[in-house]
């Protein structure tokens, strides 16, 4: 399989021009994209154009390092005059006035941006069911779901849409989908990755991260879009690694700390034989496992959904119809209201002024009625599920039994891992404990589907990298995924493991 490395060197040796690369992705998004439902905009003509702009810059000797890679975006990652949707009703007709960092530093390396991918509803779900658009279709087997919640970022590499993509990540919402998929999914280190731009779900969990067809790619987008950024005062200074220089050495022995943990009950067994055939292999090849506890991890599911939809609950409180997005009529709600007040004076007739002025009190104004109306109308199902759930353990009496307590047990994940990193460069584990599930299976069980996430939510919660690389088939014909999780800014690590386990299948 050919790497960005690969592609660029025939670029610029003149073997083949941006705009042939161009025009058979777009061929490739026209064949198959239809069923797929994995981009929700691609505008051919500005593709074309910027085919022909970075072209030029090839043919000149100047252009960036990423000239000739193809990109696709998740749709909650703002491109200035592109719209940003995130997939939900309510911000159908937003356009982007202003370019998250890590578009601007694809754009200042001359990556070509092909296209919107599609998604769960504000990055809400692990199918991309969830999404205004339709679901995303799995590559591998369309009646299967792509995972999510960047679904449709996972999807478009794993068609061969693009070269690589960027995705979200708040609880396993990169790793699970390239599990699903059959690619290479990472999930930088928290504040690695400026979040400036990208909208937000749960801003202390949220990373932007690349989708890829081998891990060499993945090593080569993350070092481009990692950085400090001052723009996001959550970003990180620390220096990035030349990961892919890192990503091969073999100098020492690489320690994988392998937790029970993540192998007991509720994995599929044959998930569990792949994983630990690939763990034997890598022993075999030099590679030291060691054991590891992380005794906090069955708290996992319940924490995180408590901190993120909290966080959820506030951050979504913007939407209001108001100064953008979608506006309920509000003739419609004035016409409701006039009702509803007349109503209550009829009801009332005969009674005093002071009665019938303390009923009408009760009843919203026209603001707070249009307010209501527009998020009722633009949010979705499970928006609206996580938004009530955010509210209800914020509230009070409810803050310190909820929220509080289940920030210091986040704390408590945060020390399993510490501990763990003091024995072991990396911790490895299954990246979902299943293949892919069908369409609409389990739509109607948000907590069978919110299971999805029990071994990729931890990384977020302890705010450290990880990354889902394929590491074989199930015998349904799916792809199975293997993750490695590293310590804070140790992409460098969970890259050379992701490597080996590539190795193992060229």
């Amino acid at each position: 399989m050919k790497n960005l490395l690969a592609v660029r060197e025939q670029l610029t040796s003149g073997k083949v021009s941006l705009h042939e690369l161009a025009e058979g992705y777009l061929e490739t998004i026209r064949s198959r994209n239809p069923e797929i439902n994995a981009f929700i905009d691609v505008d051919e003509a500005d593709v074309q154009k910027q085919a022909a702009s970075i072209q030029k810059k090839i043919d000149n000797g100047a252009a960036g390092s990423l000239a000739g890679t193809i990109v696709g975006v998740k749709d909650v990652i703002c491109e200035k005059g592109k719209k940003v949707t995130c997939a939900s009703h309510i911000l159908h007709n937003f356009e982007s006035v202003y370019e998250a960092t890590v578009i601007k530093k694809l754009r200042e390396e001359d990556a070509l941006l092909i296209g919107r991918a599609n998604m769960d509803e504000f990055a809400m779900g692990s199918s991309t069911e969830n999404s205004v658009y339709g679901p995303s279709k799995n590559p591998v087997n369309t009646e299967y779901v792509t995972g999510g919640s960047s679904g449709g970022s996972a999807a478009v590499v794993a068609a061969d849409m693009c070269d690589v993509s960027m995705g979200s990540d708040t609880g396993g919402s990169i790793r699970q989908p390239a599990s699903y998929c059959g690619v290479v999914g990472l999930k930088p280190t928290y504040s690695r990755v400026s979040r400036y731009g990208l909208v937000a779900y749960a801003s202390s969990f949220d990373c932007i991260g690349p989708f890829a067809k081998n891990v060499t790619d993945a090593a080569i987008m993350l070092k481009h879009i990692s950085g400090h950024d001052p723009m996001d005062n959550s970003s990180s200074d620390k220096q990035v690694d030349d990961y892919l220089a890192e990503m091969d050495t073999d100098n020492d022995t690489l320690r994988v700390g392998v937790p029970e943990e993540y192998f007991g009950e509720g994995l599929d067994e044959e998930v569990r034989n792949i994983i630990q055939d690939q763990l034997k292999a890598l022993e075999s090849n030099g590679v030291k496992l060691v054991p590891v506890k992380l005794p906090h991890m069955k708290y996992g599911i319940a924490t995180y959904y408590i901190l993120a939809t909290a966080e959820a609950s506030s951050n979504l409180a913007r939407f209001d119809g108001i100064r953008y997005g979608h506006r309920a009529d509000h003739k419609k709600v004035e016409e409701e209201l006039s009702a509803e007040r007349a109503e209550i004076k009829n009801a009332l007739k005969g009674k005093s002024v002071a009665e019938i002025e303390q009923a009408m009190s009760r009843v919203d104004s026209q603001l707070i009625r249009l307010y209501k109306k527009s998020r009722t109308e633009g949010f979705g199902t499970e928006v609206k599920r996580r938004i009530l759930l955010g509210t209800y353990v914020l509230s009070a009496g409810y803050y310190d039994a909820y929220y509080a307590k289940a920030q210091k047990v986040r704390r408590l994940i945060k020390n399993d891992f510490t501990e763990a990193f003091k024995k072991v460069d990396v911790i490895v584990s299954p990246t979902a404990p299943t293949t892919a599930f069908k369409l609409g299976e389990n739509m109607n069980d948000p907590l069978q589907m919110y299971l999805n996430d029990v071994y990729t939510i931890s990384a977020n919660l302890a705010g450290i990298c990880g990354i889902s690389v394929p590491a074989g088939t199930h015998s349904n014909g799916l792809p199975v995924g293997i993750q490695f999780m590293g310590n804070a800014f140790r992409e460098s690590d969970i890259l050379r493991a992701a490597r080996r386990i590539e190795k193992l299948h060229v």
